[in-house]
């Protein structure tokens, strides 16, 4: 079965109210309801290989790493996305503008398949909703604005789906230890919010492989 396929059903599945957060850390902590913005992001999935038939380690997902000078998230690795605007007439509209705004990538070749659930993302107050997308034609990435990106680059899925390549992060705000799924990639550490939607991602298609969740590693600040 390829990869697009195993999107497809799962697309489906969200659709039908039958997928929940994408994310299970850090949900215990109150986030204010007056103050909440709300972003999207785009997780968009693609192949140069074989396309559309395409197995899962044969693909690749977009990233961008973000600028160290930025007050939110600096320097972390996370999917192309940002904050709703007035113009964006719904989620996958602001996190399909965000992506071109950020990385160049012509939204033609882009086919939207779903919005996941919304999750809390409390150490910046957004409730983000992941967009998940299948790159049809992918086209040239790079980083439009390095006053707000570093780099932009497709991470493969061989790598990511690599139970060598898995660690768990750990962080520590005030006497509270917070963990959450990583990967080592392209000189790169994945970690907290895109670390955890991308390994709930992947359990819940079916493509992870086990890993040893007992290799911790200190979260790059």
């Amino acid at each position: 079965m390829s990869a697009l396929t195993d999107l497809q059903e799962f697309a489906a599945r969200a659709a039908a109210g039958k997928v929940s957060a994408m994310r299970d850390e850090i949900r215990d902590i109150t986030m204010d309801p007056a103050t909440i913005r709300h972003a999207a992001v785009l997780i968009l999935f693609g192949s140069d290989l074989r396309g559309a038939d395409a197995e899962p380690e044969d693909c690749d997902v977009l990233l961008v790493e973000r600028a160290a000078t930025l007050d939110d998230h600096p320097g972390q690795i996370g999917f192309p996305g940002g904050g709703l605007e007035p113009q964006d007439a719904d989620e996958s509209s602001a996190a399909l503008r965000e992506a071109v705004e950020e990385t160049g990538l012509d939204p033609a070749g882009v086919q939207i398949l779903a919005e996941l659930p919304a999750t809390g993302l409390p150490v910046s107050n957004f409730m983000v909703t992941p967009v998940l997308a299948w790159w049809a034609a992918p086209s040239e990435v790079f980083a439009v604005d390095l006053a707000e990106s570093a780099r932009v680059f497709r991470a493969p899925l061989r790598d990511l789906l690599n139970p060598e390549l898995r660690r768990t992060s750990t962080i520590t705000r005030g006497s509270n230890t917070f963990r959450s799924p990583a990967f080592l990639v392209q000189d790169a550490v994945i970690w907290g919010f895109t670390g955890g939607i991308l390994n709930r991602l992947f359990d819940e298609l079916g493509w992870s492989h086990p890993w040893d969740h007992s290799q911790e590693m200190p979260a790059p600040l």
